[in-house]
């Protein structure tokens, strides 16, 4: 654990922004956008804030990036040392809960301003549907029913997907409606980063199915961005 002296004021550090979870009919999709930003400026242009955690889950993150970043590694070795040792996958539930107890450990830091707070989504092949988990600071797990968004545009992102939100999407409709509604978020939030199809920067998408988690290509998002940007903007 990293102790920052009492006094001692943090610089600014680059944080990742927006990411969103939903369900749809058959998994789960989750999105981010790629740009990270350092105060009043962006750091990074292309990071990732969605990662496969295992071979059915992934978790999206927002707050301080390299902490987050370190966290979703020791997430995903954990699960993989478990599956090694026991011999069968931890629940989808259970997984949840270590991410709430990895979100805990770092309290301390958060109250140095250093935050990450995590969306956790996959699919549970026990009940055959996908679940969504948010949490807060403290970490405090809450199951979504529908959809979950985090990060500095979150609000803004949750108000587009309460109106245009469907239980019965396919997962490309979920898809397309992620890109959407990071776009939205974007057009009031000047930390999250919409598509910038000039230098072909689109979201981080992975769709979480029966078949495991898959990412898709920037081929399939391109249509997705150009009719997001259109109709929002």
């Amino acid at each position: 654990m990293i102790e920052i002296p009492s006094g001692v004021q943090v610089p600014a550090l680059p944080e990742g922004t927006t990411v969103l979870a939903m369900r749809y009919a058959d998994g789960v999709v989750m999105a981010g956008d790629r740009r990270a930003t350092e105060g009043y400026l962006v750091a990074h242009r292309r990071i990732r804030k969605v990662f496969p955690a295992d071979h059915y889950s992934a978790v999206a993150i927002a707050g301080t990036a390299g902490l987050a970043i370190d966290m979703v590694r020791l997430f995903q070795v954990e699960l993989e040392h478990y599956e090694k040792i026991e011999g069968v996958r931890l629940s989808l539930d259970g997984k949840a809960s270590f991410l709430a107890r990895l979100v805990r450990s770092q309290l301390p830091l958060a109250f140095q301003g250093l935050v990450v707070v995590p969306l956790f989504g996959g699919y549970d092949d026990r009940q055959e549907t996908g679940r969504v988990y948010s949490f807060d600071v403290v970490g405090g797990r809450y199951e979504e029913t529908d959809f979950g968004t985090t990060g500095s545009g979150s609000r803004l992102a949750k108000s587009y997907l309460r109106t245009a939100y469907d239980p019965g999407m396919s997962a490309e409709e979920a898809a397309e409606l992620s890109v959407k509604t990071l776009v939205a978020a974007s057009q009031e939030d000047t930390a999250t980063g919409g598509p910038d199809l000039t230098r072909g920067i689109l979201p981080n998408v992975v769709r979480i199915d029966s078949t495991g988690v898959t990412e898709y290509e920037d081929e399939t998002l391109i249509p997705y961005a150009q009719r997001a940007v259109e109709t929002i903007r």
